[in-house]
C-alpha cells in the first residue's frame, strides 16, 4: 500500500513574540525580537540577564480557573495553542472522527515550575500539604493528555521527550502515524515553560546560556560573537491531516509534510557529534524519506541556537548533505527572535517553515553583525527575503544526541 499523504491544516502558537500565530508570524517577518530582560526571576542571582518570556497570557481565556490550576504552565501553553490550531483547522470531533484523531505533543522538561513550587511547600509546610495534582502536573506527557481529554481525541496519545528535538520528533512521529493509516488527524507539536529558578540555574551552570546583558543582541545565531542561547518558552501546535480527508471537507492547507529523519549521536550528553555527523544523517534520512533531491530544497529553518558548537556543526552538517547546493539555499535561525523554546522550538519552527513555503518568504536571522569564517552559508541576515520555494526543511538537535529533521512541500 502506498503511504498516505499528510498535510498541515491548522496552526496555533504561544510565543515570546505573541499569543497567537498571526502576531508571531508578522513579528518574525519584520525581524522583531521577543527577547527582553529576565523579569520572572531575580536576575541579580544569575549570570544570564535576558530571556524570551511569554507576556500577557492568561489560561483563563481558554478554560475555567479551577481547571487551569490543575495544569503546569507548559500544559497551559500546549492546550491554548491546540485550541487555536483546531479552530484554525475548522475541526470539531464527533463520535466517529474522535476515534481517528490522536495527539502527540512533546516537552523536553515538563512541569519544572510545579516541581519547584511543590518542593517549597514540602520544605515549609510538610508532606501533607503537597497537591494531589503534583504528579499529573509535572509529567511531560500531560500536555498530550490534557489536549486529548479536552477534545475527546481517542486515537494514539503520545509524547516525545528528546530535549530540544521534542517538538520536531513529535511532529515526525505523528506524521508517520497518519502515513501508515493509524489515524486521520493528529494534534502535534511541542510545549515548554522552563523559565524557572532551577532550570535557569542549571543552564547557566553548564554555560549554555548567553551572558550578554543586551536583549537586543543577545541571541545572534551564526554570528562570530555568539556566546550561548537565550532561554524561551511557549508552544507550537500543528494539525496534521491525511490529504484526502482534508480535501473531502474543504480544509485549507498550509503545506505538506513529506519527510522525516531522526538519529542519535551516541557521542556526548550535551555536545553535538564532531562535524555535525548525527545531524547530517538525520537530514539525509529526511530527504530520502521524502524522495527529494538536495537541489530541490530552497530553505532550511536551522536549529541555530546561538551557541558556538551548535551553529558551527550544523553548518558543517548542511555542507555534508547538500554539497555545493548548501551555498545556494537560504538557512535562517528564527531563534534570533524567539529565543530557544527548548522542547517547543520544533513545533514553532515547523509552523514558520510551513508559512515560509506558503507565502514564499524566508525569515531572517537577526542580530547577524560579524561573519564567522567557519559559518559561511547564506543565513538570510537581518531581513526577510522573498523566494520561490518548493521544498523546505526544519532541523532540531537536542541534549543527549537527539537529531530530527522534517521536510515540507509547498502545496
Amino acid at each position: 500500500m502506498d503511504n498516505r499523504r499528510v498535510v498541515i491544516t491548522g496552526i496555533g502558537a504561544v510565543t515570546p513574540l505573541g499569543n497567537n500565530i498571526e502576531t508571531t508570524w508578522e513579528a518574525v517577518k519584520s525581524g522583531k525580537s521577543g527577547v527582553g530582560p529576565l523579569t520572572r526571576l531575580d536576575a541579580d542571582l544569575y549570570s544570564a540577564k535576558v530571556a524570551a518570556e511569554v507576556e500577557g497570557f492568561s489560561m483563563e481565556d481558554y478554560v475555567e480557573k479551577k481547571d487551569a490550576r490543575k495544569m503546569d504552565r507548559f500544559t497551559h501553553y500546549a492546550l491554548a495553542a491546540s485550541i487555536m490550531a483546531m479552530k484554525d483547522a475548522d475541526l470539531e470531533l464527533d463520535d466517529n472522527t474522535a476515534l481517528r484523531t490522536g495527539v502527540w505533543i512533546g516537552s523536553g522538561i515538563g512541569g519544572m515550575e510545579t516541581i519547584e513550587n511543590q518542593m517549597n511547600v514540602l520544605n515549609t509546610r510538610g508532606v501533607r500539604r503537597i497537591s494531589p495534582f503534583l504528579i499529573p502536573m509535572i509529567i511531560p506527557d500531560m500536555a498530550s493528555g490534557q489536549v486529548s481529554i479536552y477534545f475527546g481525541a481517542k486515537a494514539i496519545n503520545s509524547c516525545s521527550v528528546t530535549a530540544c528535538a521534542s517538538g520536531t520528533n513529535s511532529i515526525g512521529d505523528a506524521f508517520k502515524v497518519i502515513q501508515r493509516g493509524d489515524a486521520d488527524v493528529m494534534i502535534s507539536g511541542g510545549a515548554e515553560a522552563p523559565i524557572t529558578q532551577l532550570s535557569v540555574a542549571g543552564f547557566t551552570a553548564n554555560t549554555a546560556l548567553t551572558t550578554n546583558p543586551d536583549a537586543a543582541t543577545a541571541s545572534r545565531p551564526f554570528d562570530k560573537n555568539r556566546d550561548g542561547f537565550v532561554i524561551g518558552e511557549g508552544a507550537g501546535i500543528v494539525i496534521l491531516e491525511e490529504y484526502e480527508h482534508a480535501k473531502a471537507r474543504g480544509a485549507k492547507i498550509y503545506a505538506e509534510v513529506v519527510g522525516y529523519g531522526s538519529t542519535g549521536d551516541a557521542h556526548h550528553i550535551t555536545a553535538p557529534a564532531e562535524g555535525g555527523e548525527g545531524a547530517a544523517r538525520a537530514m539525509a534520512q529526511a530527504l530520502a524519506d521524502a524522495g527529494v533531491e538536495t537541489t530541490e530544497v530552497g530553505y532550511i529553518n536551522a536549529h541555530g541556537t546561538s551557541t558556538p558548537y551548535n551553529d558551527l556543526y550544523e553548518t558543517m552538517a548542511v555542507k555534508t548533505v547538500f554539497g555545493e547546493h548548501a551555498y545556494k539555499l537560504g538557512m535562517s535561525s528564527t531563534k534570533s527572535m524567539t529565543g530557544h523554546l527548548l522542547g517547543a522550538a520544533g513545533g514553532v519552527e515547523a509552523i514558520f517553515t510551513a508559512l515560509a513555503l506558503q507565502e514564499g518568504i524566508m525569515p531572517p536571522t537577526t542580530n547577524y553583525e560579524t561573519p564567522d569564517e567557519q559559518c559561511d552559508l547564506d543565513y538570510v541576515p537581518n531581513e526577510a527575503r522573498k523566494a520561490d520555494l518548493k521544498f523546505a526543511m526544519s532541523n532540531s538537535l537536542g541534549f543527549g544526541g537527539h537529531n530530527a529533521s522534517l521536510v515540507f512541500k509547498k502545496i
